[in-house]
């Protein structure tokens, strides 16, 4: 089974997903560069009993916007009415993005502006993104939040 194949299988599980299946993948993963991150992502977490998945359903988040650089969207939400909005008071500001090491690889990072929280991100194909939530009080019985983004080429 390739990398992609399992990137899908899990994150389609009822669950509970193993954390440690997630690291495994995710060291198999290619990195990616903030170039090739522009543009609207939608988000969904894997199921593995984190905390940050309960929260992120009950804010109706959506997924990510990476307009530039320096203009990032991090908790992109569905409103009542249906429209998609910045919720910079849940993401505490917005962010921007670095290419920062984490586990020994450089890989594109979605650094908060309001929180210690980074975001890695690796490839899974070119529509598909692996990320990893890492930073001060994000881990969650010592796990991290393991999510995918998925590019949305509809306006």
């Amino acid at each position: 089974m390739t990398g992609k194949q399992k990137f899908f299988e899990l994150l389609g599980s009822a669950g509970p997903v193993d954390p440690r299946v997630l690291d495994e993948l995710w060291a198999a993963l290619p990195t990616v560069h903030i170039d090739e991150l522009e543009g609207r992502w939608r988000g969904s977490g894997f199921e593995t009993g984190h905390r940050t998945g309960r929260l992120l359903a009950k804010s109706g988040w959506y997924g990510k916007n990476f307009g530039s650089r320096f203009d990032v969207q991090p908790m992109l939400c569905r409103g009542p009415d249906g429209e998609l909005f910045s919720d910079v008071a849940a993401g505490k500001g917005e962010a921007s993005l670095w290419m920062v090491e984490f586990r020994g690889e450089c890989t594109a990072t979605m650094v908060y502006d309001g929180m210690a929280v980074f975001d890695h991100f690796k490839r899974v194909d070119d529509r598909t993104l692996m990320g990893i939530m890492n930073g001060k009080d994000v881990l969650d019985g010592g796990e991290h939040f393991y999510f995918a983004l998925m590019r949305d080429e509809t306006d």
